[in-house]
């Protein structure tokens, strides 16, 4: 048996209030239509189609390779929907087709596998998935006979009282044979309360032409739609719960794992403390026996086992093994330190590379640089790396010893285990092992304080204390 998946993300999601499609919006870095897509990927469906509309081009933009679309160019309803998803795929006779909601993000491939499994084997026309809820409220209500045959769906707002007191719901998820599907398609009306084609009256439609219909019931939060922004939080803190569970079954250790936020595509090594208050988003990933918080933000970066990270800012930066990072430290793009190194309170680096055991210990900016392996950064050193124009680049060597408040005006370079001296403005090379000194000369001038102190007592003396 053959098996397409029609999905459906074509509505705009007014109750999103927002200007973008609502299947687009993001929880834990992956689009709702995406987190569908993903439990797809994991049962055995031959082609997917995805239903769009309002925001086509944006929503067509964030679909995986192979993942095909077709667009609806009036919304009429989730039947029509279908039609349109049907036309896209052209199913041969025999094949089935699974529908989806496309806001559906909850949904695991364990629970579409099993729904599957229903169909196969009940052999049904048509197999629904569902659930029992105490508060039924909003939802289609399953329709069964006196011998507990499904015989239809209804939507809410079309119920009956007695209808109303149903607390098996549909979830919007269905497995069809696609010729019987296409068929009762064209025998659905409008003729209901929103004025457009119901999906569910096919399954009527069926009923009464002697097909049987079936049900699988599931767990009912995997079920849960978004339709609000408060809607997406919940959905974000659950799914946040499966991942962080997730970690924490692997062998990851998480203080407080409600403070916990992980992106979908962050992978953590067991042996791995996380501290509270964390994010980790955009494929970052953390090595065996690292320590990440508290109060962390990494995007897009590496760091490797048995590295310290805590009270920092990391955006595409490569930290290496037995790295120490913070606190209060900003690595940018192109922030690269190497096995052993630190870059540590107050520190700003950018298109960076810390050599091994090399340290940036605190009150510094360093930007298109090299340092090199053993190297220590005084506190306060700059490199100034722009001139208003163009950016360049500084090199200091291995073993160097840059001492405080230097400023390094790029292009430079400090030689192997060469010194500055601090307060010094570089603007030239330091040779290897030379000391660079760029100030002007001390000068104590005997008395000043003095002078100055009888000025400040007497006020009609002249207040000259040259």
């Amino acid at each position: 048996m053959s098996i397409n998946a029609i999905v459906l993300a074509a509505g705009a999601g007014t109750r999103m209030k927002s200007p973008y499609p609502k299947v687009v919006s993001s929880v834990a870095g992956r689009t709702l239509v995406n987190w569908v897509l993903d439990a797809l990927s994991g049962v055995d469906v031959s082609e997917t189609v995805v239903v769009v509309g309002s925001g086509a081009d944006r929503v067509q933009a964030i679909l995986p390779p192979g993942i095909h679309s077709a667009l609806q160019e009036r919304q009429l309803g989730t039947g029509h929907a279908v039609q349109v998803g049907l036309a896209a795929l052209a199913p041969s006779s025999g094949d089935h087709v699974m529908v989806l909601p496309g806001d559906t993000p909850l949904l695991t491939s364990e629970t579409l596998a099993n729904l599957l499994d229903a169909h196969r084997r009940t052999g049904s026309a048509a197999t629904c998935l569902t659930a029992k809820v105490p508060d039924p409220t909003g939802y289609g209500r399953i329709l069964r006979d006196g011998w507990d045959h499904v015989t239809g769906i209804v939507e809410h707002k079309d119920a009956t009282p007695a209808q109303l007191e149903v607390d098996e719901i549909n979830g919007g998820v269905y497995v069809f044979d696609a010729e019987l599907l296409a068929e009762a398609l064209t025998e659905v009306r409008a003729d209901n309360a929103q004025g457009e084609l119901y999906l569910t009256d096919v399954l009527a439609i069926l009923g009464v032409a002697g097909h049987s219909i079936s049900a699988h019931c599931t767990n009912a939060a995997e079920l849960a739609g978004v339709n609000s922004q408060d809607q997406l939080a919940d959905a974000a803190k659950l799914i946040r719960q499966r991942i962080n569970t997730e970690a924490m079954q692997a062998g990851v250790w998480m203080q407080d794992p409600t403070s916990v936020y992980l992106d979908a595509d962050v992978t953590i090594e067991a042996g791995a403390r996380i501290q509270a208050n964390v994010h980790l988003v955009d494929g970052t990933s953390v090595g065996a026996g690292a320590e990440i918080g508290p109060d962390v933000f990494a995007a897009g970066s590496n760091i490797g086992p048995n590295s310290k990270v805590w009270y920092s800012v990391l955006r595409g930066a490569d930290v290496g093994e037995t790295v120490e990072v913070g606190p209060f430290a900003s690595l940018r793009p192109g922030a690269v330190l190497e096995s052993g190194s630190k870059a540590g309170t107050f520190v700003e680096l950018k298109n960076t590379t810390v050599g091994p055991e090399a340290k940036v210990p605190h009150l510094a900016y360093i930007g298109d640089t090299d340092v090199g392996a053993r190297a220590n950064v005084g506190a306060g050193t700059i490199t100034c790396n722009y001139d208003g124009y163009d950016k360049f680049r500084t090199v200091i060597g291995e073993g160097a010893f840059v001492g405080s408040n230097t400023m390094l005006v790029a292009p430079v370079e400090i030689g192997k285990n060469a010194v500055t001296g601090a307060g010094s403005v570089i603007v030239d090379d330091v040779e290897e092992d030379a000391l660079g000194i760029g100030r002007s000369r001390q000068e104590n001038v005997a008395g000043y304080a003095a002078r100055r102190r009888q000025a400040a007592e007497n006020p009609l003396s002249d207040r000259s204390t040259s």
